[in-house]
């Protein structure tokens, strides 16, 4: 379910402060971040985040169709190596 309108997007405060800090000072280095719970919203647009997947940082570029997403969505945690498939077809080949 979406957060309500009223209490407004969820940032880590953190989060929030150094990409204020790099857009007054106009630098565009990578923020490495833990959290992946927080909303993407229009200041961080243009910035690129090393968000954390359980494994590694994974390098997410933000652009203006992220915003409103959370920063987890980018950073996949499970790696999928496809459906085991039929054992006849594999003895074929």
């Amino acid at each position: 379910m979406a957060r309500s309108l009223k209490k407004g997007p969820y940032v880590d405060e953190k989060l929030l402060k150094k990409v204020k800090k790099l857009n007054e000072t106009g630098q565009k280095k990578v923020i490495k971040t833990w959290s992946r719970r927080s909303t993407i919203i229009p200041e961080f647009v243009g910035h690129t985040f090393a968000v954390h997947n359980g494994n590694k940082f994974i390098p997410v570029y933000i652009t203006e169709n992220m915003v409103g997403h959370k920063l987890g969505e980018f950073a996949p945690t499970r790696t999928f190596r496809g459906h085991a498939g039929d054992k006849k077809e594999r003895k074929k080949r």
